[in-house]
């Protein structure tokens, strides 16, 4: 079964392009800042752990009680590279994590982010749960979702909210086990086979009636 919208949470649209292109254009020329209460090297491996830690880079930042970066090896010649290079690096976000762009804000109890090329590529949040919230300007309500994770793929331009997904824009509202954003189509998919014995709920909210003119006014 597959439910589509693309009214209803054109949200994810504004959340998702506004990310890629920050990441295209501003990130690729703003330089990356990273700053900690405290820091561990491990010498033999390369890893770092950094305590209140805060990447940022204009408008995206990310703030954890600690962050870790994981040595990632680059192809056949396994050339080794830390972290703090954003070329090819991976980072686990630990304790209160919250990522922010563009009016955006994602909360996790953990999250796994990956970095290419010097920007952020796709990031893995868990919680109980995790969410996000955004406000959308054109309507000035919040759009909100949350789920055990959220994965988010910046370069394919697809988010998936795994175990109890919820999304809205502010006034309609979807749930499920599982949901999937195609940020090119622009719908939310909720697919049979990833539902379990779950059922897929929409509730669609009908705007408020206008006020009819008082008699003698325009």
């Amino acid at each position: 079964m597959a439910v589509s919208t693309r009214k209803v949470f054109a949200v994810w649209a504004l959340l998702a392009s506004a990310a890629r292109a920050d990441a295209a254009a501003t990130r690729e020329q703003a330089p990356i800042t990273l700053d900690a209460q405290s820091t561990e090297v491990d010498l033999r491996t390369d890893n770092m752990v950094f305590h209140k830690v805060r990447i940022s880079q204009g408008g995206m930042s990310v703030t954890a009680d600690q962050g870790q970066s994981v040595t990632a090896d680059q192809g056949q010649a396994t050339k080794r590279t830390t972290g703090l290079d954003f070329d090819n690096s991976v980072w686990v976000f630990r304790g209160s994590v919250k990522i922010t762009f563009d009016q955006g804000l994602l909360t996790a109890d953990e999250a796994k982010i990956t970095f290419a090329d010097k920007a952020l590529s796709k990031a893995v949040a868990t919680g109980d749960p995790a969410a996000f919230e955004q406000r959308i300007a054109k309507t000035g309500k919040v759009a909100q979702g949350h789920a055990a994770t959220i994965d988010y793929d910046v370069s394919k331009g697809i988010v998936r909210l795994q175990k109890n997904a919820y999304l809205t824009d502010g006034q309609n509202e979807i749930r499920g086990e599982a949901l999937k954003y195609n940020v090119a189509a622009q719908n939310v998919i909720a697919e049979e086979a990833e539902q379990g014995s779950q059922r897929v709920h929409i509730i669609i909210t009908p705007p408020p009636a206008k006020t009819p003119p008082a008699p003698g006014k325009p």
